[in-house]
């Protein structure tokens, strides 16, 4: 088996803070999220994380910390979204020019995973793909995913709905699955003309008479595709704490929620509540609210609630 990493999207709804960097490179918690992923799979996996040339110095930077048996990082030579070749469409390339005749275990860089992967790959059933879904419990929340419609038998999947207006099902797709090697001709052929249509490849494969598997879980999981989801994660992963990395500097000041501050950060005289503070930041008479603080930020006598700040901004009140 090989495990294929896709980590090649721009990420605009994250803006500022995926401008220079992938959105699986984000800190979450205290790491980044990819390493989330790549820790909870076996050592005996090679590991495969395909990005584009805009991230590839990060994803090398990462690769240096991670402890792990294989890891390779296929640099897409794309600067811009319309030149990429697509998701799927990277995933055909790879599997061409490095021959894969093995079962993949794919997955999207920017989900965090709480069911166990080596459970999930244990409910595999040879030749047969398996998607993994998480139980959102709520029909209306899965309005805003791809959702899964299984049959009778709880097990097999009949059909699936993007974002449907009246979804049949809670149980939406949570960008985790295991394609067989059986299928792997089919999924090249149908990537040549949808590159971009990950999902599509399991509703190719139904209406080509094939049986999908499905793997539901009501662990955590997250996809972090926007500002919302982001906090929303911090706070499931990080509780009502404060997390430091590293050597932080924190006086007089009041944490309030899920907070985080970034390796060498500086806060003093200052109210924080549900706010992450990436490295190097410095705070001063401050109250921050729902707050997301790219690298070397200095803020001085401010009060912002729900911003995102890219990297280096300079905020000082007089």
């Amino acid at each position: 088996m090989r495990a294929f990493i896709l980590a090649g999207g721009f990420a605009t709804r994250l803006w500022p803070l995926t401008e220079q960097r992938a959105k699986p490179l984000l800190p979450l918690a205290g790491k980044p999220l990819i390493s989330y992923i790549v820790e909870g799979i076996a050592r005996s996996i090679p590991v495969t994380v395909s990005t584009n040339a805009v991230f590839a110095h990060g994803f090398i930077e990462w690769r240096s910390t991670i402890d792990h048996e294989s890891i390779d990082v296929v640099i897409e030579q794309s600067k811009r979204d319309d030149q990429k070749l697509g998701a799927l469409g990277a995933l055909a390339q790879w599997v061409t020019q490095s021959h894969i005749d093995e079962d993949i275990l794919l997955l999207t860089g920017d989900n965090y995973f709480g069911f166990d992967l080596q459970s999930f790959i244990a409910a595999a059933r040879k030749d047969t793909a398996l998607l993994a879904a998480h139980d959102i419990g709520d029909l209306d929340r899965a309005r805003a995913f791809g959702t899964v419609i299984l049959n009778a038998d709880g097990r097999t999947i009949r059909a699936f709905q993007e974002k449907p207006r009246s979804p049949e099902s809670s149980l939406v797709s949570t960008g985790c699955s295991l394609l067989p090697a059986s299928i792997l001709p089919i999924l090249q052929e149908y990537a040549a003309h949808h590159p971009d249509n990950v999902g599509g490849i399991f509703e190719e494969l139904l209406k080509r008479g094939k049986t999908v598997d499905c793997f539901v879980s009501d662990a955590l999981w997250f996809d972090i595709g926007s500002f919302e989801a982001y906090l929303a994660a911090t706070h499931a992963l990080v509780g009502s704490r404060t997390i430091s990395e590293g050597d932080v500097r924190c006086e007089r000041t009041q944490c309030n929620g899920s907070v985080v501050l970034g390796k060498g950060s500086s806060v003093t005289d200052s109210t924080l509540t549900d706010t992450v503070l990436f490295d190097r930041c410095s705070v001063e008479d401050c109250v921050l609210t729902d707050c997301v603080i790219d690298a070397d930020c200095v803020l001085k006598g401010v009060d912002l609630t729900g911003k995102m700040l890219r990297a280096g901004t300079r905020l000082t009140r007089k």
